[in-house]
């Protein structure tokens, strides 16, 4: 037994109290190894993917209606990967339906897991580089989307403001920027 094992919990039953078309909450009944009982709600969630596009020295952004936050938000392309579907095609499908920009190449900067107390999933980052603008989005039919090509060092200055204020955004952004420092 290691020193961090009295900080584990045991899932002794589970049970699902809310189904909706993006995520499932279950009810857990769990018991800590030090004999602590409790009942936690866990969220069960796709995970989730954002692509952070370059493109003649500017990043390819969308700006959406966020319906929780109720205003927009300016972010990197991104969604909900397709049951079985690899992380980086769906980096590669949600740039091309968000933006009509075809990535040459799509490179992996980071898993995290977008809030661990609560949800299930990992959230997935990459990196689209040599980029092909094709003209052509395919948008869901709620999804209402403008592709802005935003100067990198704009975006970094104005996170944290008025509509970039996207954590996962935020969360994007460090993985971009520690690639960069690793690279000098």
């Amino acid at each position: 037994m290691n020193q961090y094992d009295q900080l584990k919990w045991t899932v002794n039953s589970k049970k699902k109290v809310l189904s909706t078309p993006i995520f499932d909450v279950y009810e857990q009944a769990e018991t800590a190894a030090t004999g602590i009982k409790g009942d936690y709600l866990a969220i069960d969630a796709p995970d989730w993917v954002m692509t952070i596009p370059v493109y003649e020295g500017k990043f390819v952004m969308v700006r959406q209606w966020r319906h929780a936050a109720e205003r927009l938000s300016v972010e990197f392309p991104g969604g909900i990967a397709d049951e079985g579907e690899d992380p980086a095609k769906t980096a590669y499908r949600e740039l091309l339906e968000e933006t009509g920009f075809k990535a040459g190449r799509i490179t992996h900067l980071g898993t995290v897991s977008p809030n661990a107390a609560i949800f299930s999933n990992r959230f997935h980052i990459y990196l689209a580089e040599d980029l092909i603008p094709t003209g052509e989005t395919s948008l869901d039919d709620d999804e209402l989307v403008s592709c802005e090509l935003i100067p990198i060092d704009e975006v970094i200055a104005s996170y944290g403001e008025k509509d970039y204020s996207h954590a996962l955004m935020g969360t994007a952004l460090f993985f971009y920027l520690r690639r960069l420092y690793d690279n000098q």
